[in-house]
């Protein structure tokens, strides 16, 4: 046992929990902590200078580091301003330890300043929440929240801090972790069964999914993929690295138009979902993405995923990892010769219509437009390509600026891009803050529309506070791009109410500045590549505002 306050017994079990880093924007009923943080060097506390941001950069440490990670906001407003964050690190299954100060039990209820229940906000965005009412419960609660949030599928949990719970000293017994070993794959039985079904697809296809990035098994994926002789498409909705892009086998990404995806699938027999969201989709459709008749084989350690919205032969809840390590060996001692040869001839046959030849077409197209003014977006995708360190890591928030990017920058080790999970905006500037913490050494670019930029500018300063080797490259096209396009494919309507960001025009470049980094803009197509060269140089925080085409012919 061992006599320790709340506050202190709080930070000592983050850190016995494995967790480096506390993300947060501290009010009042943070005050316990923040005194005792100092006596704890071991955590390193980040300063966010809002609650979504604070959570935003939280899940991007999450995901680029596979580790546990800590955030605290303020009170039930603070949570409110965190929920757009959280509902993001809820689809990217990022393990998260979310707290919130809260006031002193009794006291609220007198409902004082800022004082709400807190655990219904938290609960539909969350595997865990949980209200502390005694010091001596701190322990089972912290050691449970980290099992939950580290247990797949992954994800944030939720803790309610009251300030008595901080402020209370006890006798505690501090406990041990709990690590679930969740690394499972099927029986032996239904590893048999699907080998021979994989063997007797005539023309197979895999769907790859972010699980093949967070597992690292991108050489199996690829061992599959050979063995089989079967295409590889992205997961439609890209939040993470799924499969080696210049691999010859890779197709690209499916996009979410369902009419589109159906036709790209039409060609094959088997579908082989690999630890992928099931062709997750955005705006209805009456076309359903999937060929009808079309068999499934879904591998994810996700069971709400399996068989969700779509009939599946084989619907297993494993780790992706495990299971093609165990089936690879199968599939080899079964496959004939006549089938190895027929994989051969499939493979040799994507070659007009792989990624790589993908790229090169995309390259071309943006090249056509190299002198357009105002710079025209492919354009830019394209120099920002060209500009990238071969050990860079991409985080994308452009919408409809960015659609040729995952075409241009390839997909090269499983940390190599981090994207939206949700569609809900502002995970970009400060995902890219928790993406450089977490992978030191790797430059970081993040490439941001402007409309996505203003969910999340606050993450700027701390970039700059901590001289992060973050390189921002802000698609200005001065208007919701998206929301046109839709209202024009859509609704057949161009009255844009609401759509335009001109008057007054947002200045990024002195936003930037305000806070710190480094900025400029560039107008003309010709100052674009060295601009972007320069920026990538420096190693710390930059910002590249480029003026690009809005689409609808409103000039610069």
């Amino acid at each position: 046992m061992t006599r320790l306050t709340g506050r202190s017994a709080f930070l000592r079990l983050l850190i016995e929990e494995g967790v480096s880093h506390l993300f947060g924007n501290p009010g009042t009923t943070e005050l316990p902590i923040m005194e005792v943080l100092p006596d704890f060097p071991q955590l390193k506390f980040v300063l966010g200078l809002h609650e979504s941001v604070v959570v935003g950069m939280a899940d991007g440490y999450a995901r680029a580091s596979n580790r546990l990670v800590a955030a605290n906001v303020h009170v039930a407003p603070g949570l409110g301003n965190a929920m757009g964050a959280l509902y993001n690190a809820r689809f990217s299954g990022s393990p998260i330890i979310l707290t919130a100060g809260q006031q002193e039990q009794g006291h609220g209820l007198l409902e004082p300043l800022l004082y709400a229940p807190l655990i219904p906000v938290a609960q539909p965005f969350v595997k865990w929440a949980v209200e502390a009412t005694r010091a001596e419960d701190l322990p089972l609660i912290v050691r449970r929240a980290a099992k939950v949030a580290l247990t797949p599928p992954t994800g944030p949990v939720f803790i309610s801090l009251p300030g008595d719970v901080l402020e209370e000293e006890a006798e505690l017994e501090l406990g041990a972790s709990t690590r679930v070993d969740a690394r499972m794959r099927p029986t032996d039985a239904t590893l048999a069964k699907l080998a021979a079904r994989l063997l007797a697809a005539r023309n197979p296809v895999i769907l790859a999914g972010h699980e093949l990035g967070v597992h690292d098994a991108f050489a199996e994926a690829v061992a599959l993929a050979e063995l089989l002789g079967a295409g590889v498409f992205h997961q439609t909705v890209p939040y993470a690295a799924q499969f080696p892009s210049e691999h010859p086998a890779c197709l690209g990404a499916l996009t979410r138009n369902q009419k589109a995806v159906r036709a790209a699938l039409e060609p094959f027999d088997l579908l082989v979902c690999l630890g992928a969201d099931l062709l997750r989709m955005s705006v209805y459709s009456p076309v359903d993405p999937l060929p009808p008749g079309m068999s499934v084989i879904h591998v994810s350690e996700r069971e709400w995923e399996l068989g969700k919205n779509h009939p599946t032969e084989f619907a297993l809840q494993a780790n992706v990892k495990e299971t093609l390590a165990a089936l690879l060996p199968l599939l080899r001692a079964r496959r004939s010769a006549g089938a190895a040869a027929q994989a051969a001839q499939r493979l040799a046959a994507f070659a007009p219509r792989n990624w790589s030849a993908q790229q090169g077409r995309a390259r071309l197209a943006a090249l056509e437009a190299a002198e357009e003014t105002p710079i025209d977006p492919r354009y830019l995708m394209l120099r920002v390509a060209e500009a990238l360190p071969r050990d860079a890591v991409v985080v994308e928030e452009a919408l409809t600026s960015s659609l040729t990017l995952p075409g241009l920058v390839p997909q090269r080790d499983p940390k190599s891009y981090y994207g939206l999970a949700s569609g809900g905006l502002g995970f970009a500037l400060p995902g890219a803050v928790g993406a450089a913490l977490a992978l030191p050494g790797r430059p970081i670019v993040a490439v941001v529309g402007d409309g996505s930029a203003l969910y999340g500018v606050q993450a700027l300063w701390t970039a700059a506070h901590l001289k992060l080797p973050i390189t921002y490259v802000i698609a200005n096209n001065r208007s919701y791009r998206i929301l046109k396009e839709r209202l024009v494919s859509m609704r057949k309507s161009e009255r844009f109410v609401g759509m335009d960001l001109r008057d007054p025009e947002i200045d990024f470049v002195a936003l930037a500045q305000s806070m710190g980094v480094a900025a400029r803009r560039i107008v003309e197509p010709q100052a674009l590549a060295p601009a972007l060269r320069e920026a990538m140089r420096q190693g710390g925080p930059q910002l590249v505002e480029v003026m690009i085409a809005d689409g609808f012919g409103d000039g610069r």
